[in-house]
């Protein structure tokens, strides 16, 4: 199986798109589409896709394509990577994923068995890594039980470790379920461009893009992926 490779991506010279006042949020996401093009969402370490973004190391994206993941594995990837990406940056998970596929650790069984110094030694470059080793036993667990069944949203939340963020990337990524994902990218250029106002919490935000944008897997995942991209962008430009 061809491999993502590992390579910088300059963070200068891709200013962010200038976005005019009152327009609507469908519309500010074809805007972006067409000025950053699809982005791949989610990245895997198996997939030798390219890297669209203008952050990250890993060239495992796969944009304008929706399929993924296509095993059980990838699966599992994606659900280790939505853990590990709390409270840190991806380039960071990035590291962490490779580790753990280095040491033959990224499975649920694998994760189970391997020591508490051998996981959290695999996982350090992701930053709590204590915390982050025994969220993903607890994940872990979890998706044993599942026995290839899709988990509901309130059964992700009902796991140690997993909050609405995570559950929803879960859904959104792993098991291809049409759920609206919002993070901090997303709050951030929602109160830039004026759509909503502050106090903006993740329920908020939430229930704005769900009532403003059409809603299929396809939409939900790429508007994620270009308000992180937009965001990235705004911040690196000033």
């Amino acid at each position: 199986m061809s491999r993502a490779i590992f390579v910088p991506v300059p963070i200068s010279e891709r200013p962010p798109l200038a976005v005019p006042r009152r327009m609507n949020l469908d519309a500010l996401v074809s805007a972006l589409l067409a000025a950053y093009g699809a982005q791949g969402w989610w990245p895997l370490l198996g997939h030798a896709g390219r890297n669209p973004t203008l952050t990250g190391r890993l060239t495992g994206y796969h944009p304008g394509d929706f399929t993924f993941p296509h095993t059980n594995a990838a699966r599992f990837e994606i659900c280790c990577g939505a853990i590990l990406t709390q409270n840190t940056a991806w380039t960071n998970v990035e590291r962490a994923l490779d580790q753990l596929t280095r040491k033959e650790l990224l499975s649920p069984r694998a994760i189970l068995s391997a020591t508490d110094d051998t996981l959290e030694t695999a996982i350090r470059s992701s930053g709590y890594f204590r915390a982050k080793a025994k969220k993903l036993r607890v994940f872990s667990e979890f998706y044993l039980r599942l026995g290839g069944q899709t988990p509901s949203r309130d059964a992700l939340l009902d796991i140690w470790g997993i909050g609405p963020e995570t559950a929803d990337s879960i859904r959104l990524y792993a098991f291809k379920e049409t759920e609206m994902v919002v993070d901090a990218y997303t709050l951030r250029v929602l109160l830039r461009h004026g759509y909503c106002r502050p106090p903006l919490d993740y329920a908020r935000a939430k229930r704005y893009c769900e009532r403003h944008l059409p809603c299929s897997l396809e939409g939900y995942q790429e508007f994620h992926a270009l308000m992180v991209e937009h965001a990235k962008r705004l911040r690196a430009a000033g």
